[in-house]
């Protein structure tokens, strides 16, 4: 009886640590997450600063709704309108004032300010189609691909774990 008792614990032991084994890692919490979007479609309102248009709102609140869950800590828009439209409905979904940048300041300086300011939370940053990448691409010190005129749909997430290491991640709307 022991040895059967014996045998009946080991089988236990291995299938549990088996079980532990074979398990995927839980995904660990990013120390900071930056998301870099270009502001929603814009509307033919102003030529030098629009608004969004009926299209460019819905997305903006999408933008909103796929942010929900996301630990916002900040949201930094341009001085455009099209910007602060963008990014206001995800802004105020976590109680924010969006922080407003400029648009003109080189993509280097511009990311190693958003890691001294944002170090450990998840930031949003609404950009323009021939900023958003590069503001991207300096943060994950990787290669973004540019971005069309007429491309509304990509985020680029940029998350950086407690060692330091950059990861970018793409995604688009369904």
């Amino acid at each position: 009886m022991d040895r059967i008792a014996a045998f009946a614990f080991a089988v236990a032991a291995a299938t549990t640590l088996a079980g532990c084994a074979s398990a995927p890692a839980a995904p660990s919490s990013p120390a900071a997450r930056y998301i870099v979007v270009r502001h929603a479609e814009k509307a033919s309102d102003d030529p030098r600063d629009p608004t969004l248009s009926a299209a460019g709102l819905e997305r903006a609140q999408r933008l909103a709704a796929r942010l929900r869950e996301e630990p916002l800590g900040a949201v930094y828009v341009t001085g455009y309108r099209r910007t602060l439209q963008t990014g206001e409905p995800a802004a105020r979904g976590h109680g924010l004032t969006p922080i407003v940048y400029d648009a003109k300041s080189p993509a280097a300086q511009f990311a190693a300010q958003l890691r001294r300011e944002r170090p450990a939370s998840a930031t949003l940053v609404v950009g323009h189609s021939n900023t958003a990448p590069d503001i991207a691409a300096a943060l994950c010190a990787c290669a973004v691909e540019p971005m069309p005129e007429t491309e509304y749909d990509r985020r680029m997430i940029v998350d950086f774990d407690a060692q330091g290491r950059a990861t970018l991640w793409i995604e688009r709307d369904r």
